[in-house]
């Protein structure tokens, strides 16, 4: 069997680190060909010690010399900045490419990924967010290429939708855990600290995903993600509170029939999925048990409680350059709460300024050039407001 080769950019994060745990397990068929990191440059020096990739990028110029100065032994070629990413996503020798990269600067090496004919298992939900149109409009004029989603709830919807009509579809239901916030009041909100934020009930993630989940903006950001990938409008697709993390999402019918897909919160089975679509490969993962199951709640989400979520829809509506802009606002207000400089109820107060303040001036139907402008001018902005 002609191994399939991999690259995963982004492999040092939270979904990068079981990708390799789950293509180690699927050895016979998935080579590592290339890895990828910004800031953890022991981690991905380890990394390649033990997988030996034939590539790895280093994309903050800070680290590139520290991991190139430990890497003895290694004949392998090791690539720096963003166009490192490119060259390595666009590599002839790759069939499969892992988009783990955190935030807004996963749209370019996924964009080139697609450009290039290559199977894209996409964990980089920013990508659509930001630039959902560009990246759909590249995807059909491919042929070759595929975009498989990594998002537990997306491949939970991918999965469900196999073999269902357009015409048979009535609505789209992603559920969310709700976060550790679910159950509080306004008033405890305004006390949250970065540490009980990133203090999820059910899923371990990286720190800007656990924020996002707790003021529900990945949700938010998800629903936009679900428009691009399933091609449905944003009154098909319904967010529901659902804190066991068993349902993993659901579609509704048009005869009130519902599909449902179930497992444990093991972010490496969508990832297993993403790697070896259309087969399916059994594996030492963990195991649903049904008998074990108690109970599985469902709740409407509080959109006053969780304002993001709302902002999110609002985005999405609004279309044009909007997402791209609430995604870097919501970033930058993110990584100002993490580092203790805004309060946790500030983050969507930033990015409803922002985004008042871009509405004057969204482009509709951008091209990247344009996503991307939108997208600096929305992170200076923001950092702007947080200057007190």
């Amino acid at each position: 069997m002609v191994k399939k080769k991999l690259a995963i950019i982004g492999s040092t994060g939270s979904i990068g680190r079981q990708t390799v745990e789950v293509a180690e397990f699927l050895g016979d068929q998935i080579e590592i060909y290339g890895l990828s990191a910004h800031n953890q440059s022991s981690l991905l020096t380890e990394q390649i010690r033990t997988l030996h990739p034939k590539k790895a990028v280093v994309t903050n110029p800070l680290q590139y010399q520290q991991v190139a100065s430990e890497l003895t032994g290694w004949d392998g070629e090791l690539l720096s900045g963003a166009e490192g990413l490119i060259e390595l996503v666009t590599d002839p020798e790759v069939d499969l490419v892992v988009s783990a990269v955190v935030g807004a600067a996963g749209i370019k090496p996924t964009l080139a990924a697609l450009k290039a004919g290559k199977k894209v298992a996409l964990a980089n939900k920013e990508s659509l967010v930001a630039a959902g149109e560009v990246i759909m409009a590249e995807l059909g004029r491919r042929g070759k290429s595929q975009l498989i989603p990594v998002d537990s709830e997306h491949s939970a919807i991918f999965q469900c939708l196999q073999g269902i009509t357009k015409e048979n579809l009535k609505t789209l239901h992603l559920t969310a855990s709700g976060g550790p916030f679910r159950q509080f009041s306004l008033k405890q909100m305004e006390k949250i600290t970065p540490k009980a934020a990133l203090a999820h009930p059910t899923w371990q993630m990286g720190g800007k995903i656990t924020v996002d989940s707790a003021t529900l903006m990945n949700k938010g950001l998800e629903v936009i993600e679900a428009h691009w990938l399933f091609g449905v409008d944003y009154e098909w697709i319904k967010v529901v509170i659902h804190p066991q993390s068993i349902v993993h999402s659901l579609i509704e019918l048009v005869d009130g029939s519902f599909l449902a897909q179930l497992g444990p919160a093991d972010m490496r089975l969508p990832i297993q999925l993403a790697l070896t679509y259309p087969q399916r490969k059994p594996n030492p993962f963990s195991r649903l048990d049904l008998c074990n199951l108690s109970e599985l709640q469902f709740y409407p989400p509080d959109f006053q409680l969780f304002p993001c979520l709302a902002l999110a829809y609002e985005a999405g509506k609004t279309g044009g350059t909007m997402p791209a802009v609430l995604n870097a606002a919501n970033e930058e207000a993110v990584w100002s709460f993490l580092a203790g400089r805004i309060s946790f109820l500030e983050i969507p107060r930033l990015i409803t300024k922002v985004m008042n303040e871009h509405m004057k001036r969204v482009s509709q139907r951008p091209d990247l050039e344009t996503i991307l402008e939108a997208d600096h001018w929305a992170r200076n902005l923001t950092r702007q407001m947080m200057v007190f």
